[in-house]
């Protein structure tokens, strides 16, 4: 089973948003289009994303606010992609956590290779040494640990643990966390084996695994890494 990337289109141009779909067609994309900030924030807190296509003249405000807010809890990739090509505008979005910037007229083959590009870096770099709240967790070499003393995380526990961190402050669903740690034979795994993974984690890194300060549960519908 493929991975499914799931981005995010904030563009208030339907056509321009539908050519950028079409230019993805027949890949392992899904997306959803968003015309304003507001549906925009309401999209980014229900579903988790692996990037997000940014425009910046919005009917409700600058696309550069959501950015704003996107950065104080999480590292998704975002491309700017906006008519603004004046050189401050391009600094100023670079500088407040954008990590492309594309200017209209644009080639959708052009936008199609970044976002590859960008994903591809994602999947390798991004995220492989994490450092947070007195833990150091670094996937890239399968070194992990707390307050300076290692941790040893299963290969399971692995792929929790960093769906949870690059998902921080989103709740995922139990069936999101099942396909993304299992992508092989996901539909034939016991949901109990996810209960069990999550209990096992927060043995290892809660102070007090039955009252979690981290890894919480949303009840009826998944977990998440809470951000305080």
């Amino acid at each position: 089973m493929s991975k499914i990337n799931k981005i995010l289109i904030v563009e208030d141009d339907l056509s321009l948003s539908e050519g950028i779909v079409l230019a993805f067609k027949d890949s392992n994309f899904a997306f959803v289009q968003t015309r304003n900030l507001a549906e925009a924030r309401q999209a980014a807190r229900s579903t988790p994303f692996q990037l997000v296509i940014l425009d910046l003249n919005l009917p409700d405000g600058n696309g550069l606010d959501f950015l704003k807010e996107l950065r104080q809890t999480s590292a998704l990739p975002v491309i700017i992609l906006t008519a603004n090509d004046l050189e401050t505008d391009v600094v100023r979005g670079l500088e407040l956590g954008a990590d492309d910037y594309i200017t209209k007229p644009f080639s959708l083959m052009i936008l199609r290779a970044r976002v590859n590009a960008r994903l591809r870096n994602t999947s390798t770099s991004a995220g492989d040494m994490v450092e947070i709240e007195g833990f150091c967790f670094s996937f890239a070499k399968m070194e992990f640990a707390k307050k300076g003393v290692p941790i040893e995380l299963s290969k399971t526990e692995q792929k929790l643990l960093r769906i949870l961190l690059e998902n921080r402050g989103h709740t995922l669903t139990r069936a999101q966390l099942v396909d993304a740690i299992w992508t092989e034979g996901a539909e034939y795994v016991d949901e109990n084996a996810l209960s069990v993974t999550v209990n096992r984690l927060r043995n290892k890194l809660e102070d007090m695994p039955s009252s979690p300060r981290f890894i919480k549960t949303v009840y009826g519908i998944g977990y998440t890494w809470a951000v305080p």
